[in-house]
């Protein structure tokens, strides 16, 4: 269906109940804006990604820029922190749904990462309906039911609600401005900035956002010029909006004080985004042999040189100008019934927070509210009443040489590992073609990012003929016949539950991102053209 709503700008969705009224006139008049404004530098901006590919193809390294060395020597500071924004020792994440929304609220973590990237499968009804969603919680008017009668409403304490918009990369095809798609992000920040930027003013708090995957400064830029824009469009005193910057790019590990320097009226700070920057180095480095071969995903720890690297850069730049360095997830989902399995996991994810907040952190994320009060003590017992640790800039000699020690990972790739890979990405992939994008597999809370370091490994595996522990080479066949065999597994798993026709086209897509001759940039990319 294709429906005009305001002029220049079509609908290709079915309408759903309540839409109209995020998808005002107004609304998509502000959301048009901003497309005719800033789209064409957004494309110009994806088309130096290629150049830069490019450059590492041929043999040159990233590294940190000389033209930029006056703004890392310049003396200057990002604005205070906001509102809501000052303790942020516990910040949960999650999809927009109604049911996460409250829980996510209710949670106890200082803050809720309301997500339209990462943990949501982006067809038309979740990114509306988590707009919905988002506006009747500010209202206070939101609630929900299960068929069983179970029933969630807000509580009395709150956490600060920061939406992280899609990547640049992404755009949206159910949303055309000019016969052209507008940007996932733009439609994302839109619509929220517009219907919510206020509610969240009269709350006592602001705007606050999530800006993924960023690879340089200038996408930086463009985002500060979005918000200067849209704040003088609606009239929000310029420096309201505020937003933290994920950190989950091997080229952004490099230009980490620019990117502050480019949203300093608007900046809260940085946010290691552990699995996606695995990816990143991955994806940049593809094509530069077995130096750059990463060990099972879940063998590569904080803890690794060049992880702890890129950790001890991000903080120092952070405090060093006044900004909050917010840690990365600890995605564990307890089990119901294995006390054993969540001891286990329990004591790993206290020692990977410990780690974070001894190394000057400010805050961490967690997937599950289970795990905000373990996140909360670590955080306690090194802040004590401090509500951050932004007075402390520890001392670090980071160099590129560090931040590219991938061999520093020092461990090995095993069958195990190259299953959990092939079945995680497969359980994700049919989960997210079904149109949900945060998936609990094997105890752990999987969305794009994770199923990104899967199939990306796989892809790496492959095309380096990378040896296995026992001695055997992984190659295409290998994985074929895993696939097959994990496959299996799952049906037997999942029972009268498995879907055959659903990991049919799993297969299919994972054969596409994992196994094809040239590596795919992002999974979502054919992911979400398989979509209606």
């Amino acid at each position: 269906m294709t429906v005009e709503l305001q002029a220049g700008v079509t609908v290709t969705a079915e309408p759903a109940a309540g839409f109209e009224t995020v998808l005002t006139p107004e609304a998509l008049a502000f959301v048009a804006e901003l497309h005719r404004e800033f789209g064409e530098r957004r494309s110009e901006l994806l088309g130096a990604r290629v150049e830069r590919q490019r450059r590492i193809d041929s043999g040159l390294d990233l590294h940190f820029l000389p033209e930029t060395a006056d703004v890392r020597a310049g003396d200057w500071r990002v604005a205070e922190p906001a509102p809501g924004l000052v303790d942020r020792r516990v910040e949960i994440t999650g999809p927009t749904d109604r049911k996460m929304t409250i829980n996510a609220l209710n949670s106890g973590a200082k803050v809720w990462l309301a997500d339209f990237e990462d943990a949501i499968t982006p067809t038309w009804e979740n990114v509306i309906s988590g707009q919905l969603n988002l506006r009747d919680a500010l209202d206070r008017t939101i609630d929900f039911s299960t068929p069983d009668g179970k029933s969630y409403a807000l509580g009395e304490e709150l956490a600060t609600i920061v939406v992280r918009p899609r990547g640049w990369h992404l755009d949206e095809k159910h949303l055309l401005v000019d016969g052209e798609r507008i940007a996932g992000g733009l439609v994302d920040f839109g619509l929220y900035f517009f219907h919510c930027a206020q509610r969240q003013l009269d709350a006592g708090k602001g705007p606050y956002f999530y800006l993924p995957k960023l690879e340089s400064h200038l996408e930086a830029r463009l985002w500060n010029d979005v918000f200067v824009h849209a704040q003088a469009a609606l009239g929000i005193p310029r420096g309201t909006i505020r937003a933290t910057v994920l950190i989950e790019t091997i080229s952004a590990a490099f230009e980490m004080e620019e990117i502050l320097y480019e949203l300093r009226e608007h900046s809260s700070g940085l946010n290691a985004g552990r699995w996606d920057y695995l990816f990143s180095i991955i994806k940049k480095y593809r094509n530069r042999g077995a130096e750059f071969v990463l060990p099972d995903r879940n063998s590569v720890t904080m803890a690794a040189p060049f992880m702890r690297a890129y950790c001890e850069l991000l903080v120092h730049t952070c405090h060093k100008r006044g900004a909050h360095a917010i840690g990365g997830m600890a995605a564990f989902i307890p089990s119901r019934r294995d006390a054993e399995v969540n001891a286990t996991a329990f004591a790993k994810v206290r020692e990977d927070k410990t780690r974070e907040a001894t190394l000057g952190f400010d805050g961490s994320w967690v997937a599950h509210p289970d795990l905000v009060p373990l996140c909360r003590e670590v955080f306690d017992g090194v802040l004590g009443e401090r509500p951050n640790q932004l007075g402390t800039v520890p001392e670090v000699s980071v160099d590129a040489a560090a931040l590219l020690d991938v061999a520093s990972a020092a461990a090995d790739v095993t069958e195990d590992g190259l299953r959990n890979n092939i079945s995680a990405a497969l359980q994700y992939l049919a989960a997210w073609l079904g149109g949900l994008g945060a998936v609990a597999i094997f105890n752990l809370m999987e969305d794009a990012a994770t199923a990104e370091i899967a199939r990306s490994q796989i892809w790496q595996w492959v095309h380096n003929a990378t040896p296995l522990a026992d001695g055997r080479t992984v190659t295409q066949e290998l994985v074929e016949a895993l696939i097959e065999q994990e496959t299996a597994k799952i049906a037997e798993l999942q029972g009268d539950g498995f879907d055959p026709a659903a990991y049919q086209a799993a297969h299919a897509l994972l054969a596409e991102v994992a196994l094809s001759a040239d590596f795919v940039e992002f999974l979502t990319l054919p992911a979400y053209e398989r979509m209606d």
